[in-house]
């Protein structure tokens, strides 16, 4: 009996790490960066699409704004949160990062409000197919 408690405190998640599953410091450097590479990637796809060439450090420039105001508001996304329903919450971070975005793009590109708008539109539905394919890809639907 004693063996199979000692055994169990060995295989315990909570024993060998500092924090709980998904909830560390590296947890979220290692989401930041994937989702920074992501939105660079669409961003740099609607920009060419959408002014012509251009250099791609300027989609690594933006990539970080949206990707951090999305990561750091998605819990309101994903569970409700004192008044803010679920439906709510994703409503709160898809605006706050698309305004995030679009200030940073206004920024770096050196554009005028319908440009940027448009721009930000064209990364969103750039973002948005290219995240429905790779979810779909890796089944995460």
């Amino acid at each position: 009996m004693s063996t199979t408690v000692g055994l169990s405190v060995l295989v315990e998640p909570s024993v060998l790490q500092s924090a709980p599953v998904g909830r560390g410091l590296l947890a979220f450097l290692v989401t930041f960066v994937v989702a920074t590479l992501f939105y660079a990637v669409t961003l740099h796809l609607a920009a060419t699409f959408f002014i012509g060439s251009v250099p791609t450090q300027r989609a690594a420039t933006v990539a970080p704004a949206p990707a951090a105001v999305s990561i750091l508001l998605g819990r309101y996304g994903l569970e409700s949160v004192g008044f803010v329903s679920r439906g709510l919450g994703a409503l709160i971070v898809i605006v706050a990062t698309l305004v995030a975005d679009a200030l940073a793009i206004s920024r770096v590109y050196d554009l005028d409000v319908v440009p940027t708008l448009v721009l930000v539109g064209l990364h969103f539905a750039f973002a948005a197919v290219l995240g429905f394919a790779l979810a779909n890809l890796f089944g995460l639907f």
